[in-house]
């Protein structure tokens, strides 16, 4: 059934969370994974953390940018990226920071808590990929100022206008996709209410039930590395 829906979509907008990464391995600093060197991931990724101690934030996320540069994509991601080439209007919406999605080969990609593999400079306008080993507190080259990681911390805004647009494609989609997201981190968390107070169809597909399943019109429980392909199958070119 949901097959036929995304099939007969004639716009399709997915969101993704971390439980899609996961299945390659990145770490989701939830239970066994939840402690780095005894900080709580939450009390780095913030710009007072970053002020007080830019070192320390910065070996976290080096390690970060080490850890993911070992994983690769999986079937959950090609799976999106060939939905994205099959479907004649879609967008993927990611909350991850990884760059999985994008290796994979989705385009119409929309990064909304920036990349671990974007640098940007803290006093100018300096901002460039890099997926070097970077220094323990990396300087800009063109102020020689300190350069952050390219990511939005808890406590920041959203990169401006990601979210309008965000808005917008939700509110025009025919289909919207859940996929391993636990819907608890706003305001992705209630993307699935715009969609629905706009007529779309709304799927979740995580490895168990959230807060939104219940709001659902379809629920797909399992892993998305298995769920996904079986739903690009046979869709339409």
């Amino acid at each position: 059934m949901v097959k036929a829906v995304l099939d007969g979509g004639r716009s399709v907008v997915a969101l993704t969370g971390a439980g899609v990464s996961a299945e390659s391995g990145v770490p989701t600093f939830r239970g066994k994974d939840g402690m780095w060197k005894k900080n709580r991931p939450e009390d780095l990724a913030r710009p007072d953390a970053f002020a007080a101690h830019p070192e320390l934030v910065w070996e976290f996320y080096n390690w970060r940018r080490e850890k993911m540069g070992q994983c690769e994509p999986n079937p959950a991601h090609v799976a999106l990226a060939r939905m994205e080439k099959t479907l004649p209007n879609f967008l993927l919406i990611t909350q991850n920071v990884d760059g999985l999605h994008a290796r994979a080969g989705s385009r119409k990609l929309m990064e909304m808590h920036g990349s671990l593999w974007q640098v940007k400079c803290t006093v100018c306008t300096h901002a460039r990929e890099d997926y070097s080993a970077l220094p323990a507190l990396p300087e800009c080259p063109v102020c020689g100022h300190l350069l952050r990681p390219g990511v939005v911390w808890f406590g920041e805004p959203l990169v401006p206008g990601v979210l309008k647009v965000a808005i917008d494609q939700i509110s025009k989609a025919d289909v919207f996709l859940s996929i391993g997201t636990s819907n608890l981190v706003q305001p992705a968390a209630s993307f699935y209410q715009l969609a629905k107070d706009h007529g779309a169809v709304t799927v979740e597909v995580n490895l168990e039930p959230t807060p939104n399943t219940g709001f659902m019109d379809f629920a797909l429980h399992g892993q998305a590395g298995d769920i996904l392909p079986e739903l690009v199958t046979g869709l339409s070119d």
